[in-house]
This record gives structure tokens, sequence and C-alpha cells, in this order.
């Protein structure tokens, strides 16, 4: 090996090795160095694309060795001008293929090569060589008629009537007998999909015969699955019964499935009946409950509870099957599924307190960092009833970590029929009144002064978001919670079992520091937006339980109802919509009544006069403190009309003033009174427009012709009051 002081002309000839070369595809990160001297030409340092290999560059560089001045110092002396253009004349002639193939692929222009065809030639014959394999395979005339009916059909407004039932008759011509053969591809499954959608009831259920066995294997598949919500789509109780039954003894398995989980749970929420549903939730609590099931026809159910009280032996396996499925959909983020929800509810029912059931239960709860879980269960009966019951057992901070979990959903939730329920169940379970009014209402009612009244002004009107509102008011009163919604009561009497062992402050503290809280929103509220408020029933009500319940300055409020009783109370106003928080001059051309001719508003006004409500066992109006004084406020605006309230409709509204202890007019409301005793007689005696529209109604339902038949009894006619009985009371008080 030459020494360091070896001369440069004793190494002439030598060659130097390189470094060694790792990776052969590695392509070259920089850039050659311009230069004066001729470059190599690419083609020296590329193999043949025959295989063959080039002239390698030790053969150059052997060339070139006299040449000691274009030797290089980087890559081993290689010449960069003695003998390149033998080399590359030399490369040409070894190299057989054409020119042409520096723009295709190797195996491309091997066989334009070959078969001495062009690249067009070549792409013409793949076509080909395409059609003829679609050509070969079964039904492919069938498949290609089919899709061409398609394309025409799936165009509904562009086909005559008569025309579609000659192509949907071909295609059931065509389908009837190999259905199977068309679903299990899917871009002939959309063929048989359109032919459900246009046929009747009895073709429908020849598809659904026909296609009995495959319905596990339908479930699974990307397109198919689609097909058995179109057949269920219209609630033929036949085809449920062919299609729900096959999902048994494979519930576990389709739950996990990535495309059969869906279609699973939209049959269990919205088409099984509950026979059906206690079948594929029962799957859930073990191995034990697919493989043995009892007959069809025997009522089952779904309660776990029944099923421990019955064997108590079972709990333990029964408890970890349900724990192993519900974690391993939560952790594959299959959140969503009414059937998980039932499933959970049914384990924290059914946990025992206390214990590592009921906390790593909650901890999987709380686990869900994204919150997808919550918001999910938020949104149904069981789901929502499961976060109440935590809401109510865990502690303050995980409590404040549920709230935060729903920061952007809780508008959602208020008009939800089962997510408002959370919100109620916070009011009752959380001591921290302060992290509530800041967690909750600004959520609820919106952040943005412009927004809150038109949020407020639209939850007063729904029947479920007002519950949310007016439930710190009213409290669990039935006019709050009708019939649809005892459920509600139900959970609430549930919590409050829980809540005597998880929260300290006192029930009704609680609820008073919630109402100061929340008054100064609602108030304001009213006060900008109470002609749209006075104008339903619901408004009407929101607007008396916020009065006399509410904490904080009411005069604004109060002014501004009394307003809205101005003007003649037999006419018909315009409405305006113009509230001031949204600072808008829109005018709704549509004609609204005067707030005297609804009984909502005229009962409003009284119960606002009175000045307090009505209490049954009493028998008498307990006043609130301090008093509204509502009778001053309202009488300069009704002053000018005040006899045709007393003989309108809402003539109890002036009885009421009359009634009012704190009214100071009351000695010139009777000598108005008094001066207009005929007119009041009058409207007492004589007939009033609703009286008459009701008397009509009655008279042409007993002329009607009634039904024959044994055992009806004929209805008693009923006898109506004659005149308006508030002004026959106001002449008593005269």
């Amino acid at each position: 090996m030459p020494t360091a002081t070896t001369t440069k002309a004793s190494m002439a000839g030598t060659k130097r090795k390189s470094a060694p070369f790792k990776d052969a595809h590695v392509k070259e990160s920089k850039k050659p160095k311009t230069s004066s001297t001729p470059r190599l030409k690419e083609s020296a340092f590329k193999s043949s694309k025959n295989g063959k290999p080039r002239k390698n560059i030790e053969e150059t560089s052997d060339l070139g060795s006299g040449g000691s001045d274009f030797d290089s110092d980087s890559d081993g002396g290689v010449p960069l001008s003695h003998g390149s253009s033998r080399n590359t004349e030399e490369d040409r002639n070894e190299d057989p293929n054409p020119n042409v193939t520096d723009s295709l692929h190797p195996d491309r222009a091997k066989a334009v090569m070959v078969n001495n065809q062009s690249s067009k030639e070549a792409h013409a014959k793949q076509k080909q060589l395409a059609s003829e394999r679609k050509a070969s395979k079964p039904l492919a005339e069938s498949l290609a008629r089919t899709k061409k009916i398609w394309e025409r059909l799936r165009r509904k407004s562009h086909v005559p009537v008569d025309e579609r039932k000659k192509l949907v008759a071909e295609l059931f011509e065509i389908i009837t007998g190999r259905i199977k053969d068309f679903v299990i591809k899917h871009d002939s499954v959309r063929v048989v999909q359109t032919a459900i959608k246009y046929a009747n009831p009895e073709q429908k259920r020849l598809i659904a015969k026909e296609l009995t066995g495959t319905y596990r294997q339908l479930a699974e598949s990307r397109y198919a699955k689609f097909l058995i919500g179109k057949l269920l789509l219209q609630g033929d109780e036949e085809i449920r019964d062919i299609i729900v039954p096959e999902f048994f003894g494979n519930v576990r398995r389709l739950i996990k499935h990535p495309e059969a989980s869906w279609i699973l749970d939209d049959v269990y929420r919205g088409v099984a009946t509950s026979q059906q549903k206690a079948i594929i939730l029962r799957e859930w609590y073990g191995a034990e409950f697919s493989i043995f099931q009892k007959d069809n026809s025997e009522k089952m159910s779904s309660e776990l509870s029944e099923i421990l009280a019955n064997d108590s032996g079972k709990r333990a396996p029964i408890m970890r099957s349900l724990q192993e499925l519900i974690n391993n959909l939560i952790q594959k983020k299959m959140t969503g599924f009414t059937l998980l929800h039932d499933a959970m509810l049914q384990y924290f029912l059914n946990a025992k307190q206390g214990t590592e059931e009921v906390s790593e239960f909650l901890e999987l709860l709380k686990g869900d960092e994204e919150g997808d879980l919550l918001k999910n269960l938020a949104f149904t009966k069981s789901g929502s009833r499961v976060v109440s019951l935590a809401l109510a057992y865990r502690t303050a901070k995980d409590r404040k970590q549920i709230l935060k979990t729903y920061k952007d959903t809780l508008q959602m939730m208020a008009a939800d029929p089962n997510g408002h329920i959370v919100i109620l169940t916070a009011y009752e379970v959380i001591d921290d009144t302060v992290l509530t009014a800041k967690s909750v209402f600004p959520e609820l009612i919106g952040k943005d002064t412009e927004k809150q009244t038109e949020n407020i002004v639209s939850f007063a009107n729904d029947i479920i978001a007002r519950t949310t509102l007016l439930y710190l008011f009213q409290g669990r009163s039935k006019a709050l919670f009708p019939g649809n919604l005892t459920s509600d009561l139900e959970i609430l009497t549930e919590i409050d079992s829980v809540r005597t062992t998880t929260s300290k402050k006192d029930p009704e503290i609680r609820r008073r520091e919630l109402v100061m809280a929340l008054s100064p929103y609602l108030l304001a509220a009213i006060a900008k937006a109470s002609p749209d408020l006075v104008a339903t029933s619901f408004g009407c009500q929101f607007i008396t339980e916020v009065l006399f319940g509410a904490e904080g300055d009411k005069a604004a409020a109060l002014s501004a109802i009394a307003e809205t009783a101005a003007g003649d109370p037999t006419s018909v106003q315009p409405a305006a919509i113009a509230v001031e928080a949204v600072k808008t001059e829109a005018i709704n051309t549509e004609s609204r009544a005067h707030i005297a001719t609804t009984a909502y508003g005229g009962k409003m006004l009284k119960a606002l006069i009175s000045g307090g409500r009505y209490d049954a066992k009493a028998k008498s109006i307990i006043s609130i403190v301090p008093a509204l004084d509502f009778a001053d406020v309202l009488y300069p605006h009704i002053k000018d009309n005040i006899l045709k309230w007393a003989t309108g409709s809402s003539s109890f509204v002036v009885l009421a003033l009359l009634e009012s202890s704190s009214f100071s007019k009351k000695d010139e409301l009777v000598q108005i009174l008094n001066n207009n005793k005929k007119a009041l007689q009058t409207a007492a005696s004589e007939e009033t427009a609703d009286q008459k529209s009701r008397r009509e109604a009655m008279e042409a339902e007993n002329k009607a012709p009634k039904p024959s038949g044994k055992g009806k009894k004929s209805k008693p006619v009923k006898e109506f009051e004659i005149g308006n009985r508030g002004s026959a009371l106001l002449l008593e008080k005269l």
C-alpha cells in the first residue's frame, strides 16, 4: 500500500478503492460540479435494459491512465475526456432497446418490442382483454342489462310512469331466482336496491324470502348492508320477522364488526319488537345466552336483575362478559350504539355499589379523553340515565370533568328528549353552584349577548328545552313535566336517593343560588322580547314563573309586559319581531291577536296582578315577596280601553284589578265601571262569540247521522252558560 510520502508519479495508473456502497438504489444527492472538461455520457454509468453489463468505470479509467492531468481526486482518477466517444458508441451498439422505451416502463417497452406494437395499440389490446374477461363471467349479459335499467331508473324525475313500470317489470324478470348472485357484487347490489325501491309489498316480500339465510353475510358487506335497510324501511312485519331472527346467535360477533354493527344497532333501535330486543341484548350476557336460547315464542326479559334473581350463581360470568364487550367497543371508539348504552345501563344498575365494579366502570367513562362516549350517551334513554347516575355517584372533581366534556353540546342536549335530564341532574347534585353557573348557563343560553335573548325565547317555547330554564323556578310540577316526560321524574327521584350520600349542600340552598345566577339572563330576555313571549301559551307561562321566582330588579320586565297590553283589545295588531337584543328592524307581516283576546294572555295578566301562585290546599293565593305591584304598572296602558276589557274575553283581568289590595287606582276604576253598568249588564246576559261558535258546533254534531250499533249510549246534551261570566262578577262587585 502506498505510504503518505508516495509521489504522484509513482501512483500513476493505480486504482483507489472507493468507500463501501450500502444501498445501490440510493440516488446521488449532490449535483456534480460544473467543469470545462467534457463529462462522460450518462449511458456509461448505467446498465443496459436488456440485462447486459455496460463497460465499467475501471475500463474507462485504464484507457485514460496515461493522462494524469485528467485524473479525478475524488473518484479514483477517472478521466473525463479520453475514450468517452468510443465508449458511448459501443454502448449504443450493445443496447437493443428502441428510443421509444425511454418514456415507458421496462416491461411495457419489452412487450412493445416483442409484439411490434405501439403504446396506443397495447392499451387497446388490454382493454379488449378486460372486456373479454368480463363477458366470460357468470351473469355478464344480465348484469350489463340491469345496469342499463338502473341508469335509467335512478333518474326518477326524467322517467315517465309507464316507462318506469315496464323497466321495473323487466328488472324483476331478470333478477328473480338469482337475487343472491346479484347482492354479493358491489356493482349489482345497487340494482337490487332500485328494484326494492319501486317494488310493491308483495315483490318486496318475494325478495326478502329469496334472500333468507344470507342476511348475516349481507350485514357484514360494505354495500349490501344498505339493502337490509331498504327492506326494513316500510315496516312490514313479515319482512322484519324474516330478517331479524337471522342475527340471533351472532350478536357478539356482529356488534364488533365495522360494517354489521351499524345495521344491527339500527335494527335493534328502530325495527325490532320488544321480544326481539330482549333476545339481542341477552346475548351480551355470555355465550350461554347465544347457544342455549329458549323458544322465541316464549316471552323473555332483558333485565339483568331478573336473570340474576333466578340464578345468582351466574353473576360473575355475566358481569365479566358484559364488561369485556363494553370495554372492547369503547376501545374501538364504537360508542354511538343504543345497544351498547342499554348494556352499560344493565351493568351499572347491577354492579355492587362501593366495589371495584362501580369504580372501574366510572373510570371507563372518564378515561375517554376525546369525550365521544359521554356525548353519545347523553342522547339515548339508557345512556342519559347512565350519565345522570355517574354524576350522582362521582366526586366533585369528576363532576367538573364531566361538565367540561359537554361544554359545546349543552344547547343540543337541552332540546333533546334524553339529553336534558343530564342538565337537570347537574342542578341537583353539584354543590359548587359557582361552577354550575359558569359551566352551564353561558353554554346553555349562549355567550353572545345578542343571541341570548333569541335562544331564551326559543327555549321557552320548546316543551323539552324549557325544562332546563324553568326547573329551578317550578320544580317538579305537572305543568312542567307532562305525561311524555314522566320518566324524568323517575330518574330525578332515583338521583335524590343517591345524592344523600354524595352531596352535602341543602337542596333548597343550592336551588336559590342557581336561581340568583340565572335570573339576570331571563329577566333581560323578558324585557327585550316580551311581544314574542306573550304570543304563545308556553311564553306566557315562562313569564309568569320567572317573575314569581326570579331574584333581582323586575321593573323593566313588568313594564315591557304591560306595554304589550296597550291598544284596542278588539283589534288585530301586527307583531313586531324586532328585539332590542338583536337590533333589527324587520317587521313580521303576519297578524297577531291582541293579548286580551287569548286565554293564556289573560290568565298571565291575572296571575301577575294577583301577585302569587294559587295554593289548592289552602284555597288561596300565596303572594310572593317582594310584591310585584303589577296592577299599577298595567292600568295606565289599558285605562283608555278599560270598558272593552271589562266586557271582553279577558274581563277577569279587570276583576283582578278590583280584587288587588295593592292597586292604587281602584276608586277610579270603580267609577268608570259604575258609569257603564248598562254595557256590563248587556255583556253578562248576551251570548258571546265563543259561546255561539260552540253551540253551533254542538248542534251540527247532534244533527249528524249517528252510527247504528248496540251498547252505545248517546252523550248527554251540554248546557252552555250564556253571557260573559267576568262581567257578571264585576256587577256583583259594584
